[in-house]
C-alpha cells in the first residue's frame, strides 16, 4: 500500500459515520508543517497570515507553539474581531476604507494597542482621521514597501501591484507624514514578495519554465535584500523605536530569514499545504487540509460522478486554480466538464472501484479559501476525528 492509499483508508476511516461534502485537517501533517516552518525561520518568529487558515481554533493550535507571533489578518473588520477574541497582536496586511471599523478601532483602547493598519499612502490616513467620530486613541501604523523585480528601465515588471512605495526615499517620506500627523504611531514595516514566496519553482513537466522561474527569484531575492535593507536604514532614521520588519511568505521562509533587516516572517499556507505549494525545490510539506465529495452516480466504465466540487481559487484563472482529486490516486476531470458547481465527473481506472455513497478526497489549489465552503472542519489524528471546529464562515464571520 503507497503512502496516500495509507492515508485515503485513514481518512475514510475517520469519517465513516460523517456524510460528505466534508473538510478534514489531518493534525499530524498540520503539525509536521509548522515543524518544517519553524526550521525554515531559523529562529525568526513567524506571524501566522489568518486568510490562509480561517479557523480560530487552529489560529489559537498554532500561536500556541514557541516560535509562531502574531497574526497577520486580511480585512479590518476580521482584525477587530481577532483582537475582541483574545488575539494581541495582529497587523492589517491591507490598506481599509471600512470607516466604521475605524470607528470602533480609535475608540477602544484594547483594540487600538492590539491592531495595527498598513497604509501606503498619506490618503489612507485621512480617510482613518475623516472615520474617528470622536475617537482619540492613537492607531498603530505599519508602511508597505513594493517588492516587485523591475528590469529593463521598467518596461519588465515582475510581481504583485501592491504598495507605490519602491525606493527609501518613498517610504521614508511616508513615515515623516505618519510622524507629523497627531494620533498615528509608525510601528512597523511590511514588504510580502509574492513572486518569490509564491510562484513554485520546479513546475511539473515545464523544465525550462521551471529554470527561468529560478533565475528570477534569484535574481529578485538580491534586489529586494538590498533595496529592502537600505529602506528600514532609512525609517529607522525616522522611527527609530520601529517594532518590526516582516516579510516573506511559505515559499521564501528561509531566504527572507537569513537577511538581517527582517525581525519576523509571515506564512500560512505551508500549515495546510494546499496544491499550489506542491512545485518547489526549496521544501515539501505534507498536504493537511483536504475535501471529500460523495459518488452520486456511475455513468459508465471508468467513470464517478461526486456531488459538486467546482471550488476554484482566486488568481488568474487557470487549470492551476483548480482543486486536484488527491484520492484515490488516479482520477482526472472530464476535460469537456471540468468541476461543477453540482456535480463533477471524473474519469480513471479507481472509478470502477468506486461504490456510491463513497468519498473521493480533493486538494484545494489555495489554503484558507477552502473554509469559506465549508462551516466546520474536522481535526484527524491518525485514524480518528477527534474535534469538530468551525471555520470563520461557520462562526458566521465572511469577511470577503
Amino acid at each position: 500500500m503507497t503512502a496516500r492509499a495509507a492515508d485515503r483508508a485513514r481518512y475514510d476511516r475517520a469519517t465513516e459515520h460523517l456524510d460528505a461534502p466534508l473538510a478534514i485537517v489531518d493534525l499530524g501533517a498540520f503539525d509536521a508543517n509548522a515543524d518544517d516552518l519553524l526550521r525554515r525561520a531559523g529562529g525568526k518568529p513567524i506571524r501566522v497570515a489568518s486568510k490562509s487558515v480561517r479557523c480560530r481554533v487552529l489560529l489559537e493550535r498554532v500561536l500556541a507553539r514557541a516560535g509562531f507571533a502574531g497574526i497577520m489578518s486580511f480585512t479590518l473588520a476580521e482584525s477587530l474581531w481577532l483582537a475582541r477574541s483574545g488575539f494581541d497582536d495582529v497587523l492589517l496586511a491591507y490598506p481599509s476604507a471600512d470607516r466604521q471599523g475605524f470607528a470602533e478601532l480609535t475608540a477602544d483602547p484594547k483594540l487600538a494597542a492590539a491592531v495595527t493598519v498598513m497604509i501606503d499612502d498619506p490618503a489612507q490616513l485621512r480617510l482613518v482621521d475623516d472615520a474617528r467620530r470622536g475617537g482619540t486613541e492613537v492607531v498603530r501604523v505599519c508602511v508597505e514597501l513594493d517588492t516587485s523585480l523591475v528590469l529593463l528601465g521598467g518596461r519588465v515588471r515582475v510581481g504583485a501591484r501592491r504598495s507605490p512605495l519602491r525606493s527609501p526615499a518613498q517610504v521614508a517620506e511616508l513615515a515623516r507624514a505618519v510622524a507629523r500627523t497627531p494620533g498615528f504611531r509608525l510601528v512597523g514595516i511590511m514588504a510580502y514578495e509574492g513572486h518569490v514566496a509564491g510562484v513554485g519553482d520546479a513546475v511539473a513537466g515545464r523544465p525550462v519554465r521551471s529554470r527561468a522561474i529560478r533565475l528570477m527569484q534569484a535574481a529578485a531575492r538580491r534586489e529586494l535584500a538590498s533595496r529592502r535593507a537600505e529602506v528600514v536604514r532609512a525609517v529607522r532614521a525616522v522611527a527609530p523605536d520601529l517594532e518590526f520588519v516582516n516579510g516573506g511568505g511559505t515559499g521564501s521562509v528561509q531566504y527572507t530569514a537569513a537577511e538581517d533587516a527582517v525581525t519576523e516572517i509571515a506564512a500560512g499556507s505551508g500549515l495546510y499545504v494546499p496544491r499550489l505549494f506542491d512545485n518547489y525545490t526549496s521544501f515539501h510539506g505534507c498536504p493537511a487540509a483536504l475535501f471529500a465529495q460523495p459518488v452520486v452516480r456511475r455513468p459508465g466504465v471508468g467513470v464517478v460522478t461526486v456531488l459538486g466540487g467546482g471550488y476554484p481559487a482566486s488568481g488568474a484563472a487557470g487549470r492551476d486554480r483548480l482543486p486536484v482529486p488527491y484520492l484515490p490516486e488516479g482520477l482526472e476531470y472530464d476535460p469537456q466538464e471540468g468541476p461543477g458547481e453540482v456535480q463533477t465527473p471524473l474519469l480513471g481506472a479507481p472509478a470502477d472501484d468506486l461504490l456510491i455513497g463513497d468519498k473521493v478526497w480533493f486538494r484545494h489549489a489555495k489554503a484558507g479559501e477552502l473554509c469559506e465552503r465549508f462551516d466546520a472542519l474536522h481535526l484527524v489524528e491518525g485514524d480518528k476525528v477527534t474535534a469538530t471546529v468551525p471555520t470563520y464562515r461557520g462562526e458566521g464571520r465572511t469577511f470577503l
